[in-house]
This record gives C-alpha cells, sequence and structure tokens, in this order.
C-alpha cells in the first residue's frame, strides 16, 4: 500500500448484535485494516433504558482494537449517571462535540489526532441533538446537544491546517451527511449512521467522501482513503 495511503474498516447501527460469531467475521476484515471506527448505536439498551451491567459490545469492540467512535442516541440519556452507565465499559475514545453538561463542560472528547503511514489524522465526533436549549425538555434534561454540523466545521476549520487527512464520525443521518459536506470544505471523510443508509458505494460532495452501511451488522464498510485523490478502494462486506 502506498505510504499516504490508509485503510479504514467502518461500522453504524450494530444496535446490540456484535456478538462474538459476528465479531469472528469481522476480526479478519479487520487484521487487514489500520483503523476501525464506529458511528454509533451499537449497544442494546434503547434510548431511555439504562444497563444494570456493562454492554458486551464494548469488550468486543476492544477486542477489534476499535480506534475511535461516536455515540448514537441509544448510547445518550437526559441523566448523565446514566449515560455513563450505558459507556461503562468502553476502553477506545469515544467523541463528541457536540454534547455539553448543563454547567457547559464537555461530557466527551470533541476529537482526536493520529499519525499513521506518513499520515496526520484528525478524527471528530456529532451526534443528533437529543436535548437542545430550545426543547422544554431541558429543564429535566442535565445534558445539552448543540447543532451538530456548526460544530463539526468549527472543529474541522481548526484541525485543517495541522491534518492531510480530516474524518467525521457522525450519528445524524445520510441527509445531514450532505449538509455536513456541503457546509465545508475541511472534512475529507464522513462516516456517518442513524439513517440506516445502505451506500454500496461511497457518496461524493466536492471534495467529502460520505460512507454508511446500513444497521444491525449485516455490513461493514472497507475503504482505502489517498492523499491528493481520495477514496481510492471501496467495498461495503456483506456479514449477515
Amino acid at each position: 500500500m502506498d505510504s499516504k495511503s490508509v485503510c479504514i474498516l467502518h461500522s453504524n447501527d450494530l444496535h446490540g448484535r456484535l456478538d462474538l460469531a459476528l465479531a469472528d467475521r469481522i476480526a479478519p476484515h479487520r487484521a487487514d485494516c489500520d483503523l476501525y471506527f464506529d458511528s454509533g448505536d451499537c449497544i442494546k439498551a434503547g434510548n431511555l433504558a439504562v444497563p444494570l451491567r456493562p454492554e458486551m459490545v464494548w469488550s468486543i469492540l476492544d477486542s477489534l482494537k476499535c480506534t475511535a467512535s461516536v455515540p448514537g442516541n441509544r448510547e445518550s440519556h437526559i441523566l448523565k449517571s446514566a449515560m455513563e452507565a450505558k459507556l461503562a465499559g468502553h476502553t477506545h475514545p469515544i467523541l463528541c462535540a457536540n454534547l455539553y453538561e448543563k454547567g457547559g463542560a464537555r461530557m466527551l472528547a470533541p476529537s482526536l489526532t493520529l499519525e499513521l503511514n506518513g499520515l496526520r489524522i484528525g478524527v471528530l465526533g456529532v451526534m443528533v441533538p437529543m436535548v437542545t436549549d430550545r426543547m422544554q425538555s431541558k429543564a429535566v434534561s442535565q445534558l445539552i446537544w448543540t447543532q451538530p454540523i456548526p460544530e463539526a466545521v468549527a472543529l474541522a476549520s481548526a484541525m485543517r491546517p495541522d491534518c492531510d487527512l480530516v474524518v467525521a464520525l457522525t450519528h445524524i443521518g445520510f441527509r445531514q451527511d450532505q449538509l455536513l459536506a456541503e457546509a465545508t470544505p475541511d472534512i475529507d471523510l464522513i462516516l456517518g449512521g442513524h439513517s440506516h443508509t445502505i451506500l454500496e458505494q461511497p457518496i461524493k460532495i466536492q471534495d467529502t467522501w460520505i460512507c454508511q452501511g446500513g444497521s444491525h451488522g449485516r455490513f461493514v464498510g472497507r475503504y482505502v482513503w489517498t492523499q491528493g485523490r481520495g477514496i481510492t478502494k471501496s467495498q461495503l462486506l456483506h456479514l449477515a
């Protein structure tokens, strides 16, 4: 592989279907990739449910060496302690730039940077806003979500000068991913979720590539991104 290329594995909207058997089918593809990202809704518990023990998916993602993920609505809750219970057991970075505690502190890290294959890679995360300042439910919520597109645009702009590749992990749906791609030239790759859209091939809007692979562990995406060329190889791998 070209020294200025990186191979990425991507999953989204697993909805608790990532068990040991499915992990065994994913593992050979993971071994062939440099990075593995997940775009949210990976746990079994629903939006309002609170798991009594750590979800098994976190340890399985750890065994697959997940590089980073973004929360989905399944991983969210209006109570900070409940959301922490949903995320309990994860060992990889979970990124979300548009999630704040009511006092203004970030709930999760917004981004990270990696150096791999001669590339400096910036990764950010944004998710669908569950409770915003304009909703009446904010009165009972300990967490507030801002709009994802402005947050992603601002963060990508700040990361762009120091990064060869800027990746957005999103759980906002395919239509919002398209609007995000139209809103900024600073994101090279959007790895999306939430709408369960099956993109057999990545969609390119301006210079931004958008990828999403259905739901419920039926697919994972394998993408090779090459500096100056974008996605040069792509494959939506059928698992079930």
